[in-house]
């Protein structure tokens, strides 16, 4: 009885939502497909893109240190959006910008990827901050793999995520004491240099590649991290019931409240975090070789480089998205999708937007100018190409 029951009772409600289709379809029919013409118009949008890659020639001798990089980020602070018809109707998207690293048979070189439209404008700034530099455009190294898990070479690549929420900060250029740089033992403490160190040891047949993707933050996304940040700081502060009630809109005044070294410290690091612009980010890194050439400890080596950057007490990085090798499943079959999807999502300097979306999470311009920056002449590669002469100003005629 109770079977017949349930069986009536689903066979009348599928009858009513059946005949109720001409109500519910055209609404669901509706909904996808402005989804479908959404996912097109970027697409397209996107695939008519012109880019350059801009190669950045080091000199010999640089004597400023991460905050000149800072200053540089800041600028590339893009939020235009445009305006809503131009958004969904020819799908215009904020401006992005990928940050490279990459040594081809152990040669070094610094890139930045941009929309042809921002490149009087990433070369100003640059030369604003370093004018001893050249910067040229360059053909895209990633164009010379054209079958990475094929024939005779092996490919790795994996991301970086942060181990705790981005209003946490990682540990910046300012921890290591690099923000007011007076002697080369202070510049020792850079924690590029064992990224390029790696880099540059590489042999004929390999390649390794870093990439940080980077786009402002809208105001939205600005606002929920500062308040991500204020709730962290406000529940740091509740924990301890013998601190003073402050008046609403009085500043702190960290002397009088009855916080801990370690407390103060990461309210202190976590304000100065949200005080400064964030871009969403993708950090990624990849290594490729030939079969009979590639290193095993690849992997150690990366995930003990990102880890230069983590701070128990506030935020660090950890690796994801691995293309390690499975042993369950279908294992060789997984395995090569993961790496083409890796492969291309870094050809195609993809995290934003389709093809290759990515979960993301912000880094300010100190953090920002921490992993990517121009080192100085403490960095003794011998394979990081440093030009002869300096100029003494930019090349003429550079737009404003």
């Amino acid at each position: 009885m109770g079977t017949l029951s349930v069986q009536s009772f689903l066979y009348n409600f599928f009858q009513v939502v059946i005949g109720a289709a001409y109500l519910w379809l055209p609404a669901i029919s509706a909904y996808f497909a402005w989804k479908f013409w959404v996912y097109y118009i970027r697409l397209y949008f996107i695939s008519h893109l012109d880019w350059v890659l801009l190669e950045v020639k080091l000199p010999r001798e640089i004597a400023k240190g991460p905050a000149a990089m800072e200053m540089i980020f800041n600028t590339m602070y893009q939020t235009r959006d445009g305006s809503t018809l131009k958004q969904y109707r020819e799908g215009f998207l904020r401006a992005w910008f990928s940050l490279e690293i990459a040594s081809i048979n152990g040669q070094i070189h610094f890139y930045i990827y941009t929309q042809k439209g921002l490149k009087s404008l990433i070369e100003h700034q640059i030369y604003a901050q370093y004018p001893e530099v050249e910067i040229t455009e360059a053909a895209d190294y990633t164009k010379n793999v054209s079958a990475h898990n094929e024939g005779n070479l092996k490919f790795y690549a994996a991301e970086a995520a942060l181990s705790k929420e981005d209003a946490y900060p990682i540990k910046t250029y300012v921890d290591y004491g690099l923000h007011n740089l007076q002697s080369e033992e202070e510049q020792r403490n850079d924690p590029m240099t064992s990224l390029l160190e790696f880099m540059g040891s590489l042999k004929e047949g390999e390649q390794a590649w870093f990439q940080i993707m980077i786009r402002a933050v809208k105001k939205n996304r600005f606002k929920e991290w500062q308040e991500s940040s204020k709730k962290i700081v406000d529940e740091i502060m509740k924990k301890d019931e013998k601190k003073k009630k402050k008046k609403e809109g009085e500043k702190i005044d960290f002397g009088s409240m009855i916080l801990s070294p370690g407390e103060r410290t990461i309210v202190e690091a976590i304000e100065r975090n949200v005080a400064k612009l964030g871009f969403d980010a993708c950090v990624r890194m990849a290594y490729l070789a030939e079969k009979e050439k590639y290193k095993q400890a690849i992997p150690a080596f990366f995930e003990g480089m990102i880890k230069q950057y983590n701070s128990n007490n506030l935020n660090g990085f950890k690796l994801a998205n691995r293309t390690l090798y499975v042993n369950y499943f279908f294992p060789e079959t997984r395995h090569a999708w993961r790496q083409k999807r890796m492969f291309d999502a870094y050809v195609k300097r993809s995290s934003f937007y389709p093809p290759r979306t990515r979960k993301l999470y912000v880094l300010n311009t100190e953090e920002l100018a921490t992993i990517y920056h121009f080192p100085g002449s403490v960095a003794k590669t011998p394979t990081l190409e440093r030009i002869e002469s300096k100029k003494s100003e930019p090349p003429a005629g550079l737009p404003i």
